[in-house]
This record gives structure tokens, C-alpha cells and sequence, in this order.
């Protein structure tokens, strides 16, 4: 099978397990909203093993399952696990669960990610929504042949992030508890965290923010004319230079756990909105 065929495949064998479930919002976790689950009526969970040709997420943080629900009525897809390019996919395998929601009938997406802030206004356990993004990863998902049936071959990325979606999520942030900002978001490969240097750098460059995620995701969903809303909750300082501390997994996932409830409180209220948009 080509790779549309292999998106179709996966999308067609979730359809059978889920009688054409019909999600209108689509969410992509980060650390620290795992168990998102917990707020919805969950209707289908499938572990991404069970969907045809789907990767399967290696990382210990992520639990690799799709999972279909309803929160007040809105019904969502939320993928529970990511793929990344460190953990040895390619483009086309990290972004092709975004294909395979719009192939089953998601009409916007939320996208969140844990990150460091390189912007020395920007603290741990800050929320941040992405206005814009700087691509320093080594490929491209729409490297090769471009499939017409879903997007031009020279997609423009100037509208990727929504103005408005973006202030009215900062609103909600703000009611749930959670100090929001905006800014930008600085892609790089990992697995390892940068370089003091390269925390400099990428404040010169115009970022606030630096993770290994994100932006595969949303130059895909682009492509497909998928809108997107994207945030990122801080997990660790890396500016100015004084302000870096060695940070491990742990911390990580330390910060992704105090702040799970206010991110789960956010993600219902951001389903609700975006149901109305």
C-alpha cells in the first residue's frame, strides 16, 4: 500500500471497531494530560496496536491509545500518546495519526505539549499558546509526493494558529487558574535537551518556547486544512542563562502532574468552545 492507502486502512479499521463514530474535536496530548479520559464519557478506547498500520508511541509518558468519548455532548477523539521523531519514526509515520482523525471526521484540533521556555518572562508551570513556529527538525512530513486529495503541494503556513481561538483560550486559561500567555514555538529534534548555547540561540531567534513535538503535527494538519489550537505548559526555565537547571524526565513529568487537573479543566472548556465555533 501507498501511504494514502495505509491512512485509509487505519481509519477504515477504526470505522469498523466504531460504527463511523464521527468525532468533531480531536486532541493530541503532551505530558501531563493522560488521563483526560477521566472527564469524558468514554465510548471506544482502542490501543493503537488494534488500528491497521498505526505507530505505536515508545514513550514511557504516553499511553498509545485512541480514545472516543463525549464531554457535554461534544464528541472527541483524543489520542492519548504521540509519536516523536527521537524515538526513530519518520515524518510521515509521526504525522499520520493527524491524517488518520481527519479521515474519520474531526473538524478541529487541539494540540498540547510539555516544553521549555527560552523567553525569560515565561515560568514553570505557565501555560502557552502558539502563535507561530520555527521548524529546526531534520525533515519534513510533506517530503515526497504530494497527495492531492488532501492538500496543495506548497501549503502557506501564515494562518496555521488562530488569532482568535488563541485569545479566547488565554481567557479560558485564565478562569480555569492557569497563568497564559503567547508565543512562539521552536521544534528540535532531541531526545536530548539543548545546549545552554542553543537556549541563547533560540531566544535570538525570535522563540519563546523548545520541545520535540508540535510542529510535524501542525504543518500536517495544515496541509489538510485541519485548524488547529495549540498550547504548551512550561516544564522547565532555560532563560536568561542563570536561570537553567540540569532537568530530567522526572521534573518533567513532576510539573506535567501538578498541573494535570487545571489542563484537564482547560481541555473540556476549549472542547466546549470550539464545538461552538
Amino acid at each position: 500500500m501507498n501511504y494514502f492507502e495505509k491512512v485509509q486502512a487505519a481509519a477504515d479499521s477504526i470505522n469498523e471497531m466504531t460504527a463511523n463514530y464521527q468525532a468533531e474535536i480531536g486532541l493530541i496530548t503532551g505530558t501531563g494530560l493522560g488521563d483526560i479520559a477521566e472527564d469524558l464519557e468514554v465510548d471506544f478506547t482502542i490501543p493503537y496496536q488494534k488500528i491497521i498500520g498505526f505507530p505505536i508511541s515508545t514513550v514511557q509518558s504516553h499511553r498509545g491509545e485512541l480514545i472516543l468519548g463525549k464531554y457535554n455532548g461534544v464528541k472527541v477523539a483524543v489520542l492519548a500518546g504521540r509519536m516523536h521523531h527521537y524515538e526513530g519514526y519518520s515524518m510521515k509515520e509521526i504525522t499520520m495519526p493527524v491524517r488518520v482523525l481527519k479521515e474519520i471526521g474531526v473538524k478541529k484540533l487541539i494540540i498540547t505539549n510539555v516544553s521549555g521556555s527560552v523567553n525569560e518572562d515565561f515560568e514553570m508551570g505557565d501555560v502557552v499558546f502558539l502563535k507561530d513556529h520555527i521548524n529546526l527538525l531534520p525533515d519534513n512530513p510533506l517530503r515526497g509526493a504530494n497527495e492531492e486529495r488532501w492538500g496543495p503541494r506548497f501549503p502557506d503556513m501564515k494562518d496555521a494558529y488562530n488569532p482568535v481561538w488563541n485569545k479566547d483560550g488565554m481567557r479560558l486559561a485564565a478562569e480555569t487558574g492557569l497563568n497564559a500567555h503567547q508565543g512562539v514555538y521552536v521544534a528540535f529534534p532531541g531526545p536530548n535537551l539543548e545546549t545552554p548555547a542553543e537556549y541563547i540561540f533560540l531566544n535570538r531567534i525570535g522563540g519563546d518556547l523548545v520541545g520535540m513535538s508540535t510542529v510535524p503535527e501542525v504543518i500536517t494538519a495544515k496541509h489538510m486544512e485541519l485548524p488547529v489550537l495549540a498550547f504548551s505548559l512550561v516544564s522547565n526555565k532555560c532563560y536568561p542563562p542563570e536561570a537553567i537547571r540540569e532537568t530530567s524526565l522526572e521534573d518533567v513529568l513532576k510539573v506535567g502532574k501538578e498541573k494535570q487537573p487545571l489542563l484537564r479543566k482547560l481541555c473540556c472548556k476549549l472542547f466546549s468552545y470550539l464545538a461552538d465555533q
